[in-house]
């Protein structure tokens, strides 16, 4: 399986103009999947601005990428706001998967950081629901940016069958070395791929630092993208390392069911004082 991690830098609020050098890297490179970075498709710090940009699934834009992906039989992961199908007015910071045959899988950040230059609670709801999305090369989990510090989002995706787990990012330069160290402890607790692919470039008072990467089962360090420079960066990953990673880590057999229980009643006491 052929990864194509792009590290881009988008402009501001511009659809149009992010999509076409979306297809440009596309059209630049053979790969089985490329990963883009979060809400690569608009930018980060684009504030009131997401309401006119959003798009539902069956948009223009998504519709738009199907026609790249069945063309380049090939899979497409990026960032964009979403609307909610039902309820005008409610967007979601989502990661998107588009399969070459036409399918479109999406997840909904569940965790959003409103603190300092982070605003995502003031835009965006919270996603409430787990997206393991079936390829012909195995099975892969979604997860956003800020979901990386929380284990039990990725652990979830492994008891459900996980073989990759792809993290979409925008991350500044102050938190670059909190997302180093996480990345790879996330694939060797749960000895799976992890996939990390993030933005690149300045907007506003935050620095983005690109970097990505992407980490073995038993968190050794497949490839890395240049720091604070846009690129395309593949490599293949052979997903028959998860039986020997599990073998000589056997963490998900080894894991106790209980502790779920208790974890739920601690924290629900921590919630309740």
């Amino acid at each position: 399986m052929k990864v194509a991690l792009v590290t881009m830098r988008p402009k501001i609020a511009n659809k149009k103009a992010n999509l076409e050098k979306m297809e440009k890297y596309i059209e630049k490179t053979k790969a089985d999947i490329y990963v883009f970075g979060e809400l690569t498709i608009c930018g980060y710090h684009v504030k009131d601005e997401l309401r006119d940009i959003a798009e539902t699934v069956d948009g223009p834009l998504i519709n738009h990428i199907k026609k790249i992906a069945k063309k380049k039989n090939c899979y497409i992961v990026f960032g964009m706001p979403l609307k909610h199908n039902k309820i005008r007015g409610i967007i979601h910071n989502a990661s998107v998967l588009v399969h070459p045959n036409g399918k479109v899988d999406t997840y909904n950040k569940w965790f959003l950081p409103t603190i300092g230059p982070f605003e995502e609670k003031i835009f965006f709801d919270e996603g409430e629901e787990l997206k393991l999305c079936d390829t012909k090369f195995g099975k892969i989990g979604l997860i956003v940016c800020y979901d990386l510090y929380f284990p039990e989002l990725c652990r979830a995706y492994t008891l459900m069958g996980a073989d990759i787990i792809i993290c979409i990012s925008a991350t500044p330069s102050v938190t670059k070395k909190y997302f180093e160290t996480l990345i790879p402890a996330r694939a060797v607790e749960n000895t799976v791929f992890m996939i990390y692919a993030n933005l690149v470039g300045t907007q506003e008072n935050l620095v983005f630092w690109g970097g990505s990467q992407i980490y073995d089962p038993l968190a050794k360090l497949i490839v890395k993208a240049p720091y604070y420079k846009e690129s395309i960066t593949t490599c293949d990953i052979d997903l028959k390392q998860l039986e020997f990673a599990r073998a000589n880590r056997p963490i998900i057999r080894d894991i106790k069911s209980e502790i779920y229980h208790d974890l739920y009643n601690l924290s629900r006491n921590i919630n309740t004082k």
